[in-house]
């Protein structure tokens, strides 16, 4: 079928701009956009919420990613339009229409994106994220470095032109979104991926006042 590809592309953004970790955080009744760095990602939630929500939200913005590129690839477009596809998730997560055109970072989707691309690439970024997370305690820097890998094993394992494109573009839009965390890190003040961070308690709702007991008649 030839289905034209801004159409998907729209698709994908507005798919990917659906705030997961607003929405999980909300039954916890957190606005997580006020919490610690206000990003709407896993991490911020894993420090406000800890492992459970953080998996949920990690799980469904990977989704995101890879579910925008089997669409793309079941209307049999070609690959580079399928990395287009993906990229609009990408967009779409980071800068969300249903937040104001803010969001998240875009590290899972970007994750999910390259994975349902090229299976064993993405396989063989997992452990660069993991060992960095583990030896730096940043998920900022693992993002950061893995990012820069894809596109180092994309040229090595020597995929398509418009493969290795799309990764240096989700690596640049990577850069930028971690900016401040790279301001941080600098000046050692960047927080452990696991530590967490105060969260108030949500507002009660409001308790109405006992009505005081009817005095007894005189003489009873």
């Amino acid at each position: 079928m030839d289905f034209n590809i801004f159409w998907v592309a729209i698709v994908a953004y507005f798919f990917g701009a659906i705030p997961v970790g607003v929405l999980v955080m909300r039954t916890y009744g957190i606005d997580i956009q006020k919490i610690g760095s206000g990003n709407i990602g896993a991490n911020n939630v894993l420090r406000a919420a800890g492992w459970g929500p953080a998996l949920v939200v990690a799980l469904a913005d990977i989704m995101k990613g890879g579910i925008a590129v089997l669409i793309a690839q079941a209307f049999g477009m070609p690959g580079w339009e399928v990395a287009v596809v993906g990229f609009c998730a990408v967009v779409g997560h980071n800068y969300s229409v249903f937040l104001g055109f803010r969001g998240g970072k875009g590290v899972a989707t970007s994750f999910g994106t390259i994975l349902l691309l090229d299976v064993g690439l993405g396989i063989a970024l997992l452990p660069v994220f993991v060992a960095t997370v583990l030896i730096t305690r940043f998920t900022s820097a693992a993002s950061m470095l893995t990012s820069f890998v894809s596109i180092i094993l994309g040229i090595a394992m020597k995929r398509e032109w418009w493969f290795v494109l799309m990764m240096s573009l989700l690596f640049s839009m990577i850069i930028f979104m971690h900016r401040e965390n790279l301001d941080r890190i600098r000046n050692g003040k960047e927080r452990p991926f696991d530590q967490r961070i105060p969260v108030p308690n949500p507002v009660p709702e409001a308790v109405k006042p006992e009505e005081p007991a009817p005095t007894p008649p005189e003489g009873s």
